[in-house]
């Protein structure tokens, strides 16, 4: 049964962000500020920086506003300025994506100046951004999300947001992949990772994939074919997956931009429910300077080894 979904409260954060901004600007506080700015198409969002508190108006916040602007900030862009604090507008999952990149120390959190979105739910990558968010709308990360509320922000506006309890999706998924047997689970992988055409969306989009060269890219020595062909591409999403894990935010950019649709998401929830079962880790709003692959205790499962 659909369930509509609130959406009231982004008018109000919308009027929240935009005087948050035009005083930090104003107040000389940062430099510039990354959020969302009205698409030409009707209801969408994009991406915007500002500089100047005029241009404060321009900012908005709304169902359609999916992106994971922590990419912007990584050394791999180059559209940001670099001098001065940078405000920047986050959902939950985008701030953890930033927690993430402080912990890898590629940002300094005194450098920022967060301004969290209380928020409801955005829509699915193939639902019209003028719909109405619904329960049949919604991005299927969004009912699995533990962030609705990001803490630690500089400036929150106080509205609270309401997401109704929704199916997991992702969740199913992966305990209808667990009761497969070995080679059955194989079987579906293999066939996802031959719809790949090696066009590295995935990795544009993730705010983790922020090295100005991928090693992906090197031919000497090579490390991963970069032709579409099925031993290439299997190697480049296992290879993916396993440097995700333990650091993937669970913002589903990578899915979202996926030409052939393929359910990156879907393995890195599944690397990361590993993660908490082995090791008691996930990603959070706790700066970490190791995760548990990067590290070692003692303590630690070595059952692996035979």
């Amino acid at each position: 049964m659909t369930q509509p979904i609130d959406t009231s409260i982004y008018s109000a954060v919308t009027e929240a962000i935009q005087a948050e901004a035009r005083r930090i600007l104003s107040e000389g506080l940062v430099t510039a500020i990354v959020g969302y700015t009205p698409a030409r198409r009707k209801g969408s969002a994009q991406p915007i920086v500002i500089s100047q508190a005029v241009e404060a108006a321009k900012l908005v916040f709304s169902a359609a506003c999916v992106n994971n602007l922590a990419v912007y900030l990584t050394k791999a862009k180059k559209e940001i300025p670099k001098s001065g604090r940078i405000g920047i507008v986050v959902k939950g999952c985008d701030l953890k994506a930033l927690v993430g990149l402080m912990g890898e120390s590629q940002l300094k959190r005194e450098d920022l100046y967060l301004i969290g979105v209380p928020c409801v739910g955005v829509l699915a990558s193939t639902i019209q951004p003028d719909t109405a968010l619904t329960s049949d709308t919604i991005a299927p990360k969004c009912g699995e999300c533990d962030a609705h509320l990001p803490v630690g922000c500089d400036f929150v506006p106080p509205q609270q947001p309401f997401t109704p309890e929704l199916d997991k999706k992702y969740a199913n998924e992966i305990a209808r992949l667990e009761a497969l047997t070995p080679s059955e689970r194989w079987a579906y992988w293999k066939e996802q990772f031959s719809k790949c055409i090696k066009c590295y969306a995935c990795r544009q989009v993730c705010p983790f994939c922020f090295c100005e060269q991928c090693l992906c890219d090197r031919n000497k020595p090579q490390m991963v074919e970069t032709t579409p062909r099925p031993a290439g591409n299997t190697a480049w999403h296992i290879v993916r997956a396993m440097h995700l894990a333990g650091r993937c935010a669970g913002c589903a950019e990578c899915e979202r931009v996926c030409p052939m649709d393929i359910p990156l998401n879907l393995l890195n929830r599944k690397m990361a429910k590993e993660l908490k079962e082995l090791y008691d880790y996930e990603a959070g709003f706790e700066v970490n300077e190791k995760g548990p692959l990067v590290s070692y205790e003692e303590k630690d499962d070595q059952s692996f080894i035979k």
